[in-house]
């Protein structure tokens, strides 16, 4: 069975109206939900073989918090730059070309691009992935497989289920 991450990132700062979508970092929310989240999910989870992340600023900082906890290898975090805003379509078909050895992958990066996925690939609907939200997906058959509704949810969890940290 391979099992797909989808990890939305952690909170974002809109105080420094002269910085670029790119470059946003993480505010104080996103920090802190940054701490619990990537905790729950490593006590929760196993390390995964691949991590893929858009190089954005604020899906980086998460994808480094995560991979510190589950004790995986900054330099093997591959940062893409087609995964920064990337759309449903674009990650079906990163995904769909991954090596068939990796049966746990991660992925952080963006909405609407990551809930349209699950929307498409999953067997059900999402009214959204929050910051910081992870959707775990299951596939029964090769990353070359993957059609409309091929993946199951296995679990859904966000900020809020623990008591999010708030300003």
């Amino acid at each position: 069975m391979k099992n797909l991450f989808l990890i939305r990132h952690a909170k974002s700062s809109w105080k420094n109206l002269g910085l670029k979508d790119f470059d946003r970092p993480l505010n104080k929310r996103g920090k802190e939900n940054l701490k619990m989240m990537s905790k729950i999910f490593a006590d929760k989870f196993h390390k995964p073989d691949l991590i893929l992340s858009s190089p954005a600023e604020r899906a980086k900082v998460t994808a480094l918090g995560f991979a510190e906890k589950l004790n995986y290898d900054n330099d093997k975090i591959i940062f893409l730059d087609d995964l920064y805003m990337a759309d449903a379509k674009e990650i079906f078909e990163l995904i769909s070309n991954q090596n068939e050895d990796y049966n746990s992958i991660i992925l952080f990066g963006h909405n609407p691009g990551l809930t349209d996925f699950v929307n498409i690939y999953s067997n059900t609907t999402l009214e959204n992935i929050p910051t910081c939200g992870v959707v775990h997906l299951s596939l029964r058959k090769n990353w070359r497989d993957i059609k409309h509704g091929s993946f199951s949810i296995e679990d859904f969890i966000y900020p809020k289920m623990f008591g999010e940290f708030t300003d």
